[in-house]
């Protein structure tokens, strides 16, 4: 199984690491730590040497409670990083749900679209939306995501009950609509979007039945780095800026990661590169074709 990219055809025989690359003051996990143009490209740099296939860039937090960002902000952010990281020699996705953000990226030469709202928003009176951007590109790699709310809101008033047929029947219309604009299905991966709207018991059902969303031959992005439920299983304090540091979750988002690609994940979008790594070059030793 291949995706298609801008300038990759990334082989999914194996699974792949996306290194995240936050540009914000305000993420969840690193925000503040790779705000300028400088510091972010060593951190790009940083996590090739240890073993990412493909960097995610983000512009605007996504966390819960999470404010919108205003596009010029985003693009500022953003493009002057995206414009240093197409030269690094490996595809490079850019995170956002803003249409106008996603055409200026792939003017810059991004590979991949990678959207948390799955293609819905539109675009400003006279431009294009979301969805009219990436199928009228001939070959750039997009992710759709479920999500259930908005960030600003998605934890207070999160899902109820099962949540394995909704989110699957969620991605398979957003897919049918891609293919239907012309869109190659090898171009498409899915995100069943762990932690945007749903309950600790929820997610980890994703985890459990995520073969599931597989049936519809399309590959799958795991994204568990760090997320809340995984503190909550774990028994660790719940973090912030001033008590418990975000990178104790590593263990367990390593872990996380682990059992996702042995229930199918073709990729996983960690912050803890090189542990994924590790982690994962064990799982393949017990690969009799390795």
């Amino acid at each position: 199984m291949n995706w298609l990219t801008t300038r990759f055809l990334i082989d999914l025989t194996r699974p792949k690491v996306m290194g995240i690359v936050n540009v914000t003051p305000d993420s969840f996990s690193d925000g503040g730590h790779h705000e300028s143009t400088q510091a972010a490209m060593r951190h790009c740099e940083q996590l090739l040497k240890e073993g990412a296939d493909i960097l995610d860039i983000g512009g605007e937090s996504t966390r819960p409670g999470a404010q919108p960002l205003p596009l010029d902000d985003e693009l500022a952010r953003v493009l002057p990083l995206l414009a240093e990281a197409v030269k690094l020699g490996v595809p490079v996705s850019v995170d956002t749900y803003k249409p106008q953000v996603m055409q200026a990226a792939l003017d810059l030469g991004a590979d991949i679209i990678n959207d948390i709202w799955a293609l819905r928003q539109p675009g400003a009176l006279g431009t294009s939306s979301g969805v009219q951007v990436i199928a009228g590109h001939p070959r750039c790699g997009v992710c759709v995501m479920h999500m259930h709310g908005e960030p600003e809101t998605m934890q207070i008033h999160p899902m109820e009950g099962d949540v394995v047929l909704p989110v699957l029947s969620f991605l398979e219309l957003v897919t049918h609509n891609l293919r239907g604009l012309g869109v190659d299905s090898n171009r498409i991966v899915i995100d069943p979007g762990i932690g945007f709207g749903k309950t600790v018991k929820q997610n980890f059902s994703l985890l459990a039945r995520q073969r599931e969303l597989l049936t519809g031959g399309y590959p799958l992005l795991a994204g568990w780095s760090r997320k809340s439920s995984l503190a909550a299983v774990a028994g660790l304090p719940s973090a912030s800026r001033n008590a418990i540091p975000y990178h104790e979750r590593m263990v367990p988002s390593v872990a996380a990661a682990l059992l996702a690609v042995e229930r199918g994940a073709s990729i996983v979008r960690v912050h803890d590169v090189r542990e994924t790594v590790q982690a994962l070059k064990v799982l393949g030793a017990l690969d009799p074709a390795n």
